[in-house]
């Protein structure tokens, strides 16, 4: 029936949807030739990778835009996360399904470091776009991870799953970082947006409210995920949002410190600094000399 969400719980039972044998409880493959849930969304209660081969309106659903490659994309699930791949249906047409349960990572180094494949909290529309190498290098791991499920279940499945799992989602790092290379130009222009943001932001008096910027705030205006949106700021500024914004406040200090009648105390005021003391020492710790002497040196 259209207009709900299935909500599937285990890999056992994403397989028994999809019409996919079971050979391990907890991870699987499953090809996507044409599935037909019945439903308009779907929920997976554990990681779920989609590789596309086939989108509906070449992708644009999934963010692909001409400086894209174009020979597959690639989408990642957080448990709990619903999914719709487009108005016809929750699923592409064609591609493949890699599912695993987060309790197949118990005791493996992948456990340790699942979170920091940020990309599992990226929204659809900032998918992975792969060239036709990249696609070959996907599938390999895919082949690599297929092999080990047809093997008899012993102590070492886990592991080596998990490994395969986690060479994947390395890959996977690896091509989101060229994709944010070809994406310079655009991500110039997120920046531009930013910075603009930031300022309005500054003098806006949430400062001296003591509202710090967050970057819910940020991704929310510029139509980004929240773990996209660190993402491309940290790779091209090499900075946090954190110290992205100490930097752009201690530039808009000097330019402040320069205007006649503005005193250090009202910079640190206007600023949000907690007093003028802190802004001093802040000031000084980055440029080397205090407020009242950058005042003085630049006279």
């Amino acid at each position: 029936m259209k207009g709900n969400t299935l909500d599937i719980k285990t890999v056992c039972e994403c397989n028994q949807c999809l019409g996919n044998k079971t050979l391990h409880p907890q991870v699987s493959i499953i090809n996507l030739e044409k599935p037909d849930l019945g439903q308009d969304a779907v929920k997976f209660e554990f990681y779920a990778v989609l590789l596309i081969e086939d989108c509906p309106g070449g992708c644009n659903c999934c963010g692909r835009k001409y400086y894209d490659y174009s020979n597959a994309t690639m989408v990642f699930l957080a448990p709990g996360e619903i999914f719709r791949m487009s108005e016809t249906g929750a699923l592409p047409d064609k591609g493949w399904l890699l599912a695993f349960h987060p309790d197949l990572l118990f005791r493996t180094s992948l456990k340790n470091h699942i979170k920091s494949y940020t990309f599992f909290a990226y929204d659809k529309e900032e998918a992975l776009h792969l060239s036709q190498r990249e696609t070959s290098k996907v599938v390999c791991c895919l082949e690599n991870i297929e092999e080990e499920l047809h093997h008899a279940i012993d102590t070492h499945s886990s592991t080596i799953l998990s490994r395969h799992i986690e060479l994947l989602l390395d890959y996977c790092a690896r091509f989101y970082e060229r994709q944010f290379i070809t994406r310079e130009t655009k991500n110039k222009a997120i920046l531009e947006k930013l910075e603009k943001l930031l300022n309005d932001y500054m003098v806006s008096g949430r400062l001296q409210r003591g509202e710090q910027p967050a970057s819910e705030y940020f991704a929310g205006d510029l139509n980004l995920s929240v773990a996209y949106f660190n993402d491309v700021l940290k790779f091209e500024t090499g900075k946090t949002l954190t110290e992205y914004f100490q930097f752009k406040r201690l530039d808009i200090a000097k330019r402040l410190l320069l205007k006649a009648g503005i005193t250090p105390a009202a910079v640190s005021c206007q600023l949000g600094f907690p007093s003028v003391q802190y802004f001093s020492l802040i000031f000084k710790k980055i440029t080397g000399i205090s407020p009242s002497e950058y005042r003085y040196s630049q006279n």
